[in-house]
């Protein structure tokens, strides 16, 4: 089997188990895009429709965007001293993140994916003062 063949099983294996929480970690490793998003969606479904909790650890943008309705930020540094911080709604937790980066995003029209804002455009400094580094809706 390959690595995305692996991670699906892995994905149903966790899922078909009885559970009242689901720890899922990088359920995007090994697949392509349109799987990633395609188990972002089971994911979703899942945890909605039998009324569970999820975390779920993962680096790729898009799917954590799609699956997180809450975050968890850590303050200090990575693998030496790190402080976790209360949860908080996806948008607050995403504006904080992006403040510290600098950087802003906005939801493509055509797909709605995210898009990083290019560095001081308009769009970029009207979002920065007015505090939305993310957007969730696509305007």
């Amino acid at each position: 089997m390959s690595g995305g063949e692996l991670q699906r099983v892995a994905l149903v294996l966790c899922l078909g188990k009885v559970a009242d929480v689901y720890l899922i970690d990088e359920p995007s490793a090994y697949l392509d895009s349109e799987q990633r998003l395609h188990a972002a969606k089971v994911i979703k479904r899942f945890i909605l429709h039998a009324k569970k909790t999820a975390f779920v650890v993962e680096h790729d943008f898009i799917m954590a965007t799609y699956l997180a309705d809450r975050v968890i930020m850590f303050d200090g540094v990575p693998s030496k001293h790190a402080t976790a911080n209360s949860p908080q709604s996806l948008l607050a937790g995403m504006n904080r993140f992006l403040k510290l980066l600098d950087i802003s995003f906005r939801r493509d029209k055509d797909n709605y994916r995210p898009r990083i804002n290019k560095k001081d455009s308009v769009k970029d400094l009207e979002q920065k003062k007015s505090g939305n580094y993310f957007f969730l809706d696509d305007d």
